[in-house]
């Protein structure tokens, strides 16, 4: 993902916009007396968060990458515990942090992260100096149509910043940190600039969520978003073992059922419940419960209406934000339909990893393999962003890993992303950007079998086929292993290869 001047997320005019989770209360006319009282001192625990960033190179993975940085906000929830954004310390190799009656900045680093909704806990590496800081307190979802404050260091500023505005729409939306991911997000009209982000919003004097994105100006008007209550306990909760496992997912479709003559020829009794599943993923929770074509009646003994919404704690919420409040192994019941007969299913949730790699990736090294001058390297989002690859095929692959159900015979694609010149790889450059399909006979579904079949020296060539290429790309292994130190030298490449860590 591109750098800004500050670490603050657009969220981006294409992105859909999920069926919503939009409770309707009696709409509160705002008035100053909902939100807190200014002179209550609530900022106090209110910290400005300064980081240097190192945005990892994509297109030369051996390198260190691009120096930066950038600011936002975080306060204080605990002993010595702070919560911001996650995309605030994305990439982090400094974090320093300051409070507004103290300029002295203190390093701080991350103790836990968790990019799919873009929440992050620091820590001041010298805890003494925020001891007589008082922690907030969190509240609830607040109602439409009442008045919030938002606190925070906007566009780097050094001094605290407070802005009020309306909450407008409380909506399950995409997040923009990862792209992929969506979550309950509310919509306020106070004003979240660049900085604000991981600042807490507040209302009578508790934390209602944390501001973390916005539209531009040319697509909206004084349009921010905040994580709210239930997103941010779930991030908590899910760390008090001393790791994140990640959001789980059903990995399921489905279509709403809104048609009379449809819901009787699917045996349905009326009522306007059910939904259609409309795919499944293979790897997924219910990829051995569910088939296309069933109806999902209800999650947890909560009917799912016709639309996809449930009644959920005395509001209608996307039926997702029931899984969405569970964590990794714990067990739902599902009522679903199959040919008109009514069916009941434990299902034991899990993450969906494919869906990870459509996503942004941060806090990780690009992995790679050099040999004799071919770069290899697994496809991700951050892959494509980077190279900003054009190839049919590369796009084909990319756009449909989970569509066409790629990811199970090819967990990981591999793409030959460039090729460094040399007179060993001559002629060979026209083959960068495709998607390796078998070396030697040895068939690529992920970066490891790259390795293994190049340590294989049997043969006295390296024979590659490429996806959609109609010839092979050959070279003699001789010429080939005399070549590498030259190649590594030249490019001044310090490891042939980084697979992940152990």
């Amino acid at each position: 993902m591109n750098h800004r001047s500050s670490l603050f997320l657009l969220a981006l005019a294409s992105f859909p916009l999920a069926v919503g989770a939009q409770p309707a209360p009696e709409p509160a006319a705002p008035a100053s007396n909902q939100a807190i009282d200014l002179s209550s001192g609530a900022w106090d625990g209110v910290v400005n968060i300064d980081v240097s960033v190192l945005f990892p190179d994509y297109r030369e993975p051996w390198n260190a990458g691009q120096p930066s940085g950038g600011s936002g906000t975080g306060f204080l929830i605990g002993k010595n515990r702070f919560l911001t954004n996650a995309h605030v310390v994305s990439n982090a190799t400094r974090i320093l942090i300051r409070t507004s009656n103290d300029p002295e900045p203190h390093p701080a680093k991350i103790v836990h992260i968790a990019h799919d909704c873009d929440l992050a806990l620091i820590e001041a590496e010298d805890a003494a100096h925020f001891e007589k800081l008082k922690p907030v307190e969190f509240g609830g979802i607040p109602q439409l149509n009442t008045e919030v404050i938002a606190i925070g260091y906007p566009i780097g500023g050094d001094r605290i910043s407070v802005t009020r505005g309306v909450v407008s729409r409380i909506d399950f939306r995409p997040y923009s940190h990862t792209s992929v991911d969506s979550h309950l997000a509310i919509q306020v009209d106070a004003a979240i600039n660049p900085g604000n982000s991981g600042g807490p919003v507040m209302q009578l004097g508790k934390v209602v969520g944390v501001a973390f994105q916005g539209f531009s100006g040319r697509v909206a008007q004084n349009v921010g978003y905040m994580i709210p209550v239930p997103v941010i306990k779930r991030f908590l909760k899910d760390v008090e073992d001393g790791s994140y496992d990640h959001y789980v997912d059903l990995a399921a479709s489905d279509f709403p059922i809104e048609n009379p003559a449809q819901a009787k020829a699917l045996g349905l009794e009326g009522g306007g419940v059910g939904v259609m599943v409309g795919d499944v993923e293979p790897a997924g929770s219910v990829g051995e419960i569910l088939k296309i074509g069933d109806v999902i009646l209800s999650i947890d003994d909560n009917p799912v209406l016709n639309n996809g919404l449930v009644r959920f704690e005395g509001e209608l919420v996307d039926m997702n934000e029931i899984v969405e409040r569970k964590f990794a192994g714990d067990v739902i019941k599902v009522a679903y339909m199959r040919g008109g007969k009514k069916q009941e299913a434990k299902v034991t949730l899990k993450r969906f990893d494919p869906y990870v790699r459509l996503g942004a990736q941060y806090n990780q090294r690009p992995r790679y393999i050099v040999h004799a001058g071919l770069v290899f390297q697994p496809l991700d989002r951050n892959l494509m962003d980077a190279h900003q690859i054009r190839d049919s095929t590369v796009n084909y692959v990319f756009d449909n890993f989970l569509t066409e159900k790629l990811y199970v015979e090819r967990p990981e694609p591999v793409v030959l992303t460039s090729v460094l010149p040399d007179e060993v790889n001559t002629w060979i450059t026209p083959y960068a950007h495709s998607i390796v399909d078998e070396i030697n006979g040895v068939k690529i579904r992920t970066l490891k079998d790259v390795e293994t079949a190049l340590a294989n020296k049997e043969k006295p060539f390296i024979e590659i086929r490429l996806e959609d290429k109609n010839r092979p790309l050959v070279l003699k292994r001789s010429l080939t292993e005399s070549a590498h130190p030259r190649i590594m030298q030249t490019y001044n490449i310090p490891a042939a290869s980084y697979l992940g860590d152990e």
